[in-house]
């Protein structure tokens, strides 16, 4: 099974925190982060750009050409399916105070040579293109010449290129990083959040060590914890514990990382961290979650949920009244889970095998071996991809992939998002498009007609050898 990264990093406001309430203060109230009309980010310099042998692969590859063929060559039969990202939920447009695009599924706009890697924050997104790196807005695109990865937060942009890692504050009219570490040349290369010795965190001190024993593949930051997945799939966990997220059967929090004992002895391929849960995914295809269930997102019986179901049982049954003769029959009591302190084995529709897994806030999305999205939890914003704004503690199955057509490759949760990348149906012999790419010659048939994302603006202007961070008039700084 291959191994994704997890969501790197969950940016919340302060109405998402624990204790906040069930439900967070919509945009633009004073309690939420204020609207990013346009942010100020321009990265026209930074390190030398990665070698080929060092990058990463992309997340959407191109299918492996049949016998007798070469890359170069086109496929016999036909042509190569395409790759495209959907996003659903909160949209960087309502970060802006704009109105919302809708609850149904947006198309990123591809850029050149589609798009491989997203990393999304609150209020805007970073993307991997096959030009490079682009953090888009609303309306806005800006291009990170130079850098690799990203783990962004409303608050910072860590950057990491070939030879160094940086973190520039957004918003504060600074043409100086705010922290800067020299990386070694060569691999190994790990995916962001961790660095050579350690790991960075997209809020100071941008940096902290490992222990040396500890061998680590990947690492998912949560809001208060962090998990490590180790060189033999081993998981590793610390930080804040109040919420059960760390998996050790306890309450307590750690200081130091932990082996999750729970697990020990099942190989683990992926791991994700959301707000105050987490998530596993085993090397059979098995998914364990633990944490935090006040949204339902460990698909565990959420007793929130529970009560709006009632409530909505009791307004669609209108005004009937029972005659006296009527009886209800006694309520079986109900076992309600808020807090779950040990991985809980969670068993998809129909068994089917996991190959990833992200966490939002609190919610989760899962892609199958067969190529469906599975989402469940908190569903204010659309972001279960559902059409609808209901909260789910049940795994639901993403119906509209199905209907297109479309095949799950990857998923990425932001903290009220989530995005898919898709495979789509191959389009005919004679349009072979690459991954993100829409077909251009005449009489070639579309894919499923989406909404925009956004219609970008790229922004070429240059600023040599500095980083413009020079704020729009009236924009603050968001520190939750």
């Amino acid at each position: 099974m291959g191994i994704t990264a997890a969501f790197a990093t969950v940016c919340l406001n302060r109405e998402d925190r624990p204790g906040a309430g069930p439900r967070a203060a919509e945009p633009g109230t004073a309690a939420g982060p204020p609207g990013d009309t346009a942010l100020k980010l321009l990265l026209d310099h930074g390190p030398a750009s990665v070698p080929p042998s060092a990058a990463a692969p992309p997340r959407c590859r191109l299918p492996v050409p049949p016998p007798g063929t070469s890359a170069s060559s086109p496929a016999p039969a036909m042509a190569a399916p395409r790759c495209s990202w959907l996003v659903f939920g909160f949209s960087t447009e309502e970060a802006a105070g704009e109105p919302s695009p809708g609850l149904g599924p947006r198309r990123l706009e591809p850029g050149p040579g589609g798009i491989r890697r997203v990393w999304p924050a609150w209020s805007y997104v970073v993307v991997e293109t096959g030009a490079g790196l682009e953090v888009r807005s609303a309306g806005r695109r800006r291009r990170l010449r130079g850098w690799c990865e990203a783990l962004p937060s409303e608050t910072h942009l860590v950057l990491r290129g070939a030879t160094a890692a940086r973190a520039w504050r957004r918003g504060a009219g600074l043409r100086a990083p705010s922290w800067s570490r020299a990386l070694p040349r060569g691999p190994p290369w790990h995916p962001l959040p961790l660095l050579p010795g350690g790991f960075a965190t997209p809020r100071p001190p941008f940096y902290r060590a490992l222990p040396a024993g500890l061998r680590a593949r990947r690492l998912a930051l949560g809001s208060e914890h962090v998990l490590v997945l180790g060189a033999s799939g081993e998981l590793h966990a610390w930080g804040g514990g109040r919420h059960g997220q760390l998996g050790h059967g306890t309450l307590e929090s750690e200081a130091q990382p932990r082996l999750v004992e729970a697990l020990a002895g099942v190989p683990m391929g992926a791991v994700a961290a959301g707000g105050w849960h987490s998530a596993s995914v085993s090397e059979a295809g098995d998914l364990y979650m633990w944490g935090w269930n006040e949204s339902g997102q460990l698909a565990l019986p959420c007793k929130a949920l529970a009560e709006e179901r009632a409530q909505g049982e009791d307004a669609g049954a209108g005004a009937a009244a029972l005659s006296p003769c009527q009886e209800q029959p006694a309520a079986e009591p109900a076992t309600f889970i808020s807090i779950q302190a040990l991985p809980a084995l969670l068993d998809l529709p129909q068994e089917a095998e996991v190959s990833e897994v992200s966490c939002g806030s609190r919610h989760t999305a899962a892609v199958t071996r067969g190529g469906e999205l599975y989402t469940w939890g908190w569903g204010k914003y659309g972001q279960l991809g559902h059409g609808d704004d209901a909260s789910s503690d049940r795994p639901r199955r993403v119906e509209h992939l199905v209907t297109e057509g479309l095949r799950a490759e990857a998923v990425v949760c932001g903290p009220w998002t989530t995005y898919v990348c898709v495979r789509e149906p191959p389009p005919p012999p004679s349009t072979p498009a690459a991954c993100g790419e829409e077909p251009t010659a005449a009489g070639t048939s579309p894919g499923p007609t989406l909404p925009s994302a956004s219609q970008d603006r790229t922004c070429t202007d240059s600023v040599p050898q500095e980083l413009n961070l020079e704020p729009e008039a009236g924009l603050q700084v968001h520190e939750g």
